[in-house]
C-alpha cells in the first residue's frame, strides 16, 4: 500500500495511531496521538479510512487555498459576525410624587413639581452621562401641568425627541424622549 505525508494510520501490531510526518528508505514516521515519533515499515501500517482526506477539512482546505490566490483572498476577506444588535430598554422615571417622597402633607402643588422636575433634570443629566438614549418619564394624568413643564424644559435642546410613550405600557401619562448623542 502506498502511503502519503499527512494520511491517518494504525500500526498492525500495536495499539497505537496517528498521522504520516515524513517518509524515508521505506521506513513512515508516524507522530502518534501521544505526541511521539515512531518509525513502522509500510507493512506495519493500515490506512485510517474514517479519517480520509475527504473528512480531513483543515487539509483540504488548506490545498484549496494554495491552488488559487485570488480565491484565498476572497475567502479571507470573509468575516462571519453572529452578534445581532439588541435594542435596550427605555431608562424609565416615576414623577408620581409619592414615589418620589414619603409624606407630602404641607406641599404646595409648586412645591411637589419642583421636586418633580429637579427629579426629571437629575435623571435626564444621568441618562446624558451614560450615553443612555431613551427615557420615559411617567408623568401621570393630572391638569398636564408636569407634562407642559417636561416639554419645555426638553424642547431647549436640539438633540431631543419627544413623542408619547408605548400606550400599552404605559398609558396616556408617559412620554418618551429619545436622546441622539455624537460619538466619541
Amino acid at each position: 500500500m502506498k502511503f502519503e505525508i499527512g494520511d491517518f494510520v494504525f500500526a498492525v501490531d500495536d495499539d497505537i495511531k496517528g498521522r504520516i510526518t515524513k517518509i524515508e528508505g521505506g521506513n513512515c514516521f508516524l507522530l502518534s496521538e501521544d505526541g511521539f515519533e515512531i518509525a513502522y515499515t509500510e507493512s506495519e501500517l493500515v490506512k485510517d479510512t474514517s479519517k480520509s482526506e475527504g473528512l480531513d477539512f483543515s487539509r483540504n482546505f488548506n490545498s484549496f487555498l494554495g491552488e488559487n490566490t485570488k480565491e484565498k483572498k476572497a475567502v479571507s476577506k470573509i468575516k462571519i459576525s453572529n452578534k445581532k444588535k439588541k435594542e435596550q430598554p427605555p431608562m424609565e422615571v416615576d414623577l408620581h410624587i409619592h414615589k418620589l417622597i414619603k409624606n407630602q402633607k404641607g406641599l404646595s402643588n409648586f412645591d411637589m413639581l419642583n421636586i418633580q422636575m429637579d427629579t426629571a433634570k437629575r435623571q435626564f443629566d444621568f441618562a446624558v452621562s451614560k450615553r443612555i438614549s431613551r427615557i420615559v418619564f411617567i408623568h401621570g394624568v393630572g391638569a398636564g401641568v408636569l407634562k407642559s413643564e417636561l416639554e419645555y424644559f426638553f424642547r431647549k435642546y436640539d438633540n431631543i425627541q419627544i413623542k408619547d410613550a408605548d400606550y400599552k405600557k404605559y398609558g396616556v401619562g408617559a412620554m418618551e424622549i429619545y436622546i441622539t448623542q455624537k460619538a466619541m
